[in-house]
């Protein structure tokens, strides 16, 4: 007896790729291909008529890896499409539209919000603003310059200073971002409201600078923050605040809960208790750890370290928020001069990336810790590090103008510099050293200073009075 499914005998759907089945095997075979090499394969922005006038700090795709943003501080967000009939390179994006956003200041963040045509960005001016690009096509007779309205759709003053960072949601109408005012806050496009006074809550509210923001579309009820803080921290809006057991520096609205704390261990050997800055440039939530949430928080503070962890992770307090330790740790890039990202990459975040101020970035195992590739991805330095959603594909920038892919190869990579590594490593080490000493020496002038204990002379040079008691 033949048993039939939609139409088909039983025989042959069994022998029908399953959706199961198809992505395990598109994501083994990605996987395959991130354990080779990388190299550059295209830059994009070299001509003039392209590319950015100044650093790129911005960089995102689209859900669907069609398009790609770039916005830096030349207030522009410049739209990136594959076509092959303008270009022959290996990567053929050529840019398709440039957006002259009316932004007063540098862009931090730009995202495609999803199932739309809209583009959300913030800056420096602390506004975030909403543009709808209708159906961008390849480059028009003037070039690089689409043809559709440059007047945003959406302007929000809400934050009171820069808003760094935006997360979308799975709606082309809700996304979050967190500004150096210490809060986050969440958008809803289909209200309208009178900014300064009549903006929502915040969901978030702290007491110190926030410049990170993170979500995974696996837990969108949960997000983690972090900025001018030893600590990230997760909040859950499942959980409605009911007791006061919050840290004294985080205040919760009623729309949300930190459930807990990411934090790293003191060095053994740290016997210098002069103060010194603690602070996190970036967080990242995994999109592929099932019902673990991996966080990798950056602190500069720490040997610029990054930091893996789990949220499911044993807790080392009984009492108020639950503080967790790390479950790994990613060593050899240097974060001091610029802000940076963290990342993951692989079909199933396999590697942990980082951009330096050497102008590399650097790649990780994220399960052994082991360093997997060093690649120069600027001529100064790499701040932001985005993987294609589906292909095996990197989009790099920093301080220059420009946008760098890079791609696995099965040859000689040219801009690998794991060949250099321990000489690169121990470089970046001495001059993290040198810089914790002028940082710790500068933290300690300014208790001093706040204490009364310093004095400025007329030409500038500071004199340090003798404590009495020594």
């Amino acid at each position: 007896m033949i048993s039939h499914a939609a139409g088909l005998p039983l025989t042959l759907t069994q022998n029908l790729p399953s959706l199961t089945r198809s992505t395990c095997f598109r994501n083994d075979c990605l996987a395959s291909l991130f354990r080779r090499p990388l190299d550059r394969v295209n830059v994009l922005g070299e001509e003039e008529a392209e590319g950015h006038t100044g650093c790129v700090n911005a960089l995102s795709w689209a859900h669907d890896g069609e398009l790609l943003l770039s916005g830096g501080d030349d207030t522009t967000v410049r739209i990136w499409r594959m076509d092959s009939t303008v270009s022959d390179a290996e990567y053929p994006f050529v840019c398709c539209a440039v957006i002259h956003t009316g932004h007063r200041a540098n862009i931090f963040n730009a995202r495609m919000l999803p199932h739309s045509s809209r583009i959300a960005t913030v800056a420096g001016d602390k506004q975030i603003l909403v543009f709808d690009i209708g159906e961008v096509h390849g480059p028009s007779a003037r070039g690089c310059e689409g043809r559709y309205s440059e007047t945003p759709t959406h302007t929000l003053r809400c934050h009171e200073d820069r808003v760094k960072r935006i997360v979308t949601e799975d709606s082309p109408d809700v996304f979050l971002t967190v500004s150096e005012d210490g809060t986050v806050r969440q958008h809803d496009l289909r209200t309208s409201h009178a900014c300064r006074t009549g903006c929502p809550a915040p969901l978030v509210q702290v007491d110190f600078e926030l410049t990170s923001l993170a979500m995974s579309p696996l837990t969108p009820y949960q997000f983690v923050v972090a900025g001018d803080s030893a600590y990230g921290y997760l909040f859950d809006r499942r959980h409605l605040q009911t007791t006061s057991s919050q840290p004294s520096s985080v205040f919760s609205t009623d729309l949300t809960t930190c459930v807990r704390r990411f934090g790293r261990p003191e060095p053994a050997d740290d016997a210098d208790s002069r103060p010194r800055r603690q602070h996190i440039t970036g967080a990242r939530m995994s999109s592929h750890a099932g019902d673990e949430v991996h966080v990798l928080p950056f602190h500069a503070y720490s040997g610029d370290v990054v930091y893996r962890y789990s949220a499911l992770g044993e807790s080392e307090e009984e009492k108020g928020t639950p503080t967790i330790m790390p479950i790994q740790k990613y060593a050899g890039a240097r974060n001091v001069d610029t802000v940076k990202d963290v990342n993951f990459l692989g079909p199933s975040d396999e590697y942990v990336t980082v951009g330096s101020d050497d102008g590399n970035f650097f790649v990780w195992n994220k399960e052994n810790g082991n360093l997997h590739g060093i690649y120069e991805g600027d001529g100064s330095v790499v701040n932001v590090i985005e993987g294609h959603p589906h292909l095996p594909l990197l989009a790099v920038s920093g301080i220059d103008t420009t946008v760098k892919l890079f791609a696995p190869t099965d040859e000689e990579s040219e801009f690998s510099r794991m060949d250099n590594a321990e000489a690169i490593i121990e470089r970046n080490q001495r001059s993290r050293s040198i810089r914790s000493i002028r940082s710790v020496d500068m933290a300690a002038l300014m208790q001093l200073y706040e204490a009364g204990q310093v004095r400025v002379s007329v030409d500038g040079d500071s004199d340090v009075i003798p404590c009495r008691n020594q």
